[in-house]
């Protein structure tokens, strides 16, 4: 059932992908044809305007002009929209060839690693590779804003509240599984963003904080008028000097009606002059206001054109539907039009590094006129910014979840159980694993509290506490897990199992293992429903110490009623199991040779390994070790 539905998602991913090929080319013939077809009407215009000029029939200037302006613009829009279209296409081809080569275990070089969310500190991320090269957040993550990728993150990290809010997120999860088109344009429009890590946090404040004086209907009033009379004198100065030119220099001769010569020249000329002394006033809180607009414009554009394919589908995941409530302000506008208000602005301002602008905004005073937008817009709207924002960011999230469910239909939702502590699992593997992935069974509840795991060298006792944990992670986030059976509680989860030297804060491999299962013992003791990972415990102090310091801590996290893993090559602790009360069960992963080499079954095995290989290991190395009692 597993093979046949990853060769059903992979033909999917496929033909989605020769389709947006397709368009592609076409998208592309296309602008081609556009440029061509702009080129020629360059030539055919001059060849034009040069014969009418030789012929002196100026009254043709204009209409050649006009009807040339008119092509030119509807050309260059056609293109625009075309490259735009384009533009998406691309995204939606490398989409389609990012979830080919996930199903096919490629994806390790993806690009987006989660390197910046690494905390050495972090009950368990670090050490199950939630985050970084090979990690959970490589494999899946589609989000591509900063607000999505920090979900994404939160979920990844954070204990969920409770069981319903966990099957909260199965449910989206699960519609979201089914809507393949809705997922991947919403991946679209985030992947087109031109920086997916910048950090809204300046723009979520600069939106709250609002200028009264600037809104008063006495200044509003005031600027429109004043700019409007000195745009209308200046328009007559401008058309009276090309009139000259025209009449002087080229010998044109075209009519202008006499009242362009009723305002004196210097009239335009002062007011231009005033204007640019309004304009320094409270210029830094105006310059404020541009820089920010223009920060964002491109993240803004991105937001509105996600907002409006969210608000363009139906859901019937409640999770979804509460989310999509929200997408409206108390008036019911909906978020997308209003942040395509915002967007406009902000394009308008982007647009201010052109030669056009220092020369128009001492006419017309664009500043003021394009803070008095925002700033009526950030009153009318600012406040939902922040929350509109992260809807975006939690359905990236759920989106990347739903790759999951979709790339794998044959894993199992989990269900979540109250009570006592319990992990029961059929068929669990290593969902980073792929096609290498050996599964085990696991049944952990009150009366086996405590798994003390033995076995040789890379026998897969570390790999199988990180499936173990990384498979609750997925339970936690409404994932679909490695597994045919899954069961859990909501547990506090730690482990401690890559342990190293913290140079700069001089803290030892030991003295930090200390610190963590400091942490752990620390919320047993709380009371805490706990869940821990130990890897080879003590390793950086004497055989004696180690032996007696996991003796200790194992017994006493035994008698919490939480659940662990505790791997180890102490073979004496195995004796634990025997003690009266115990709740720590022994099982081991094994080796076995066959034509002098060694083999792996990496399957989980109850009681104490038999075997060990250390010196073979280091016989493979061209290491001689004496050692004639080693077992094979």
């Amino acid at each position: 059932m597993g093979e046949y539905a990853l060769i059903t998602a992979l033909e999917k991913y496929k033909k989605r992908n020769a389709r947006y090929n397709l368009l592609l080319k076409k998208q592309q013939k296309g602008i081609n044809n556009i440029s061509t077809l702009r080129l020629v009407i360059f030539v055919l215009v001059l060849v034009i305007l040069i014969e009418t000029y030789i012929l002196k029939r100026f009254y043709m200037f204009e209409i050649v002009i006009l009807i040339a302006t008119v092509l030119f613009c509807y050309l260059a829009y056609l293109q625009k929209n075309t490259e735009n279209r384009k533009k998406y296409t691309t995204a939606l081809c490398e989409i389609n060839e990012t979830s080919i080569k996930r199903l096919r275990g490629d994806w390790i070089h993806f690009e987006d690693t989660g390197e910046d969310f690494i905390d050495e500190n972090h009950n368990y991320s670090y050490d199950l590779d939630i985050f970084g090269k090979g990690s959970l957040f490589q494999w899946i993550n589609v989000a591509y804003t900063y607000i999505g990728r920090q979900k994404l993150k939160e979920i990844f990290t954070k204990k969920p509240q409770n069981g319903q809010s966990i099957y909260d997120r199965q449910s989206a999860v699960k519609e979201l599984d089914q809507k393949i088109y809705f997922r991947q344009r919403f991946e679209a429009e985030g992947k087109v963003i031109c920086n997916n890590k910048q950090n809204p946090k300046e723009l979520f404040l600069w939106i709250k904080e609002i200028n009264d004086y600037i809104l008063k209907n006495q200044v509003i009033w005031f600027l429109r008028i004043f700019s409007m009379v000195t745009a209308l004198t200046t328009l007559t100065l401008v058309v009276r000097i090309m009139h000259y030119i025209l009449a002087v220099l080229l010998d044109i001769y075209i009519s202008v009606p006499k009242t362009f010569y009723l305002i004196p020249y210097y009239i335009p000329i002062l007011l231009i002059l005033i204007q640019c002394i309004f304009l320094r006033i409270k210029k830094e809180h105006r310059m404020k206001n541009l820089i920010i607009a223009e920060k964002y414009n491109d993240d803004i554009k991105i937001y509105r054109n996600m907002l409006r394919h969210i608000e363009k589908h139906r859901f019937k995941s409640e999770y979804i539907v509460n989310l999509c409530e929200k997408l409206c302000d108390n008036e019911g506008r909906s978020a997308s039009k209003q942040i395509d208000a915002f967007s406009k602005i902000c394009g308008y301002i982007a647009n201010r590094r052109n030669t056009l602008y220092p020369i128009l905004n001492p006419i017309l005073m664009i500043e003021y006129h394009w803070t008095i937008s925002i700033e009526k817009w950030k009153r009318k709207s600012g406040n939902d910014v922040e929350k509109w924002l992260n809807i975006i960011g939690e359905l990236e999230a759920l989106c990347s979840i739903a790759v999951i469910k979709y790339d794998n239909p044959y894993w199992s939702m989990p269900k979540i159980v109250t009570g006592p502590s319990k992990i029961i699992a059929k068929n669990m593997g290593h969902p980073l694993l792929g096609e290498k992935r050996v599964c085990n069974n696991l049944k952990m509840e009150e009366s086996h509290q405590v798994m003390l795991i033995t076995g040789s060298n890379m026998s897969g006792k570390s790999t199988f506490m990180r499936t173990v944990g990384i498979n609750i992670v997925l339970a936690y986030t409404g994932a679909p897990v490695c597994a045919k059976q899954f069961y859990c509680t909501i547990m506090d989860l730690y482990s401690c199992m890559k342990v190293s030297d913290n140079l700069g804060a001089g803290i030892s491999s030991f003295y930090a293992e200390i610190l963590k299962i400091k942490s752990i013992v620390k919320a047993s003791k709380e009371g805490k429903q706990v869940l821990f990972l130990l890897d080879e415990i003590f390793k950086g102090t004497n055989s004696r110490d180690r032996h007696t310091g996991a003796m200790v801590l194992v017994k006493q996290l035994s008698n919490t009623g939480n659940l662990g893993f505790v791997s180890t090559h102490d073979l004496e602790l195995g004796e634990m199991e025997n003690d009266k009360n115990s709740k720590i069960k022994n099982y081991h992963f094994s080796e076995y040779y066959r034509g002098n080499k060694i083999h792996f079954d990496y399957k989980l095995k109850v009681g104490v390994s038999p075997t060990r290989n250390a010196v073979y290991l280091m016989r493979l190395a061209g290491i001689e070790v004496d050692e004639p009692n080693m077992t094979m």
